[in-house]
């Protein structure tokens, strides 16, 4: 063998002392750069905006399942078709008004699963709004903001001694 790899001698390892390259090695990327930015806290956080159209279906989809529990049962108790569409319709109307008069009021982001994204991404903006207006935080609040205005003043008045120098 030579250069110190594989085996000195395949004698006795049950194998010819062929040595193979690791086509499963892979090689490290430092050459490109990085796909995605790595200064996180120049990113400003930007809440994730759920679909209204997927809300909407949410729970038209869930005053629907009330409504075929509501058909099936009064199936089952063999009850005409013309008075299980009359109490369909008037559970129906019930719920839509309902789901209507819910929508209005403060939705809370507890008791949703993991799967509502969207519920749980519109019940996060609200409760970010809420706590917004309960600390009295400006729509435009821009996080260090207050330190940016600061430099710049101060750059301002650098400049202004700057000038009453240079016009001695």
């Amino acid at each position: 063998m030579s250069s110190n790899v594989g085996l000195s001698t395949p004698r006795g390892s049950g194998t010819s002392g062929y040595v193979q390259r690791n086509l499963s090695h892979l090689r490290p990327r430092d050459a490109r750069p990085a796909p995605y930015p790595t200064d996180r806290d120049r990113i400003p956080h930007r809440a994730r905006q759920p679909d209204a159209a997927i809300l909407a279906h949410d729970r038209a989809r869930g005053v629907e399942v009330q409504v075929f529990e509501l058909r099936d049962r009064l199936e089952d108790e063999g009850i005409p078709d013309d008075e299980i569409e009359s109490q369909t319709a008037t559970l129906r109307a019930k719920l839509v008004r309902e789901m209507e008069g819910a929508r209005k009021t403060a939705a809370s982001g507890r008791g949703l699963k993991a799967h509502q994204v969207h519920e749980r991404a519109a019940a996060k903006i609200e409760e970010s709004e809420r706590l917004r207006k309960a600390l009295g935080i400006r729509e435009d609040y821009e996080e260090g903001g207050h330190w940016k205005r600061g430099e710049e003043r101060l750059r301002e008045g650098v400049r202004e001694r700057e000038g009453k120098e240079g016009g001695r």
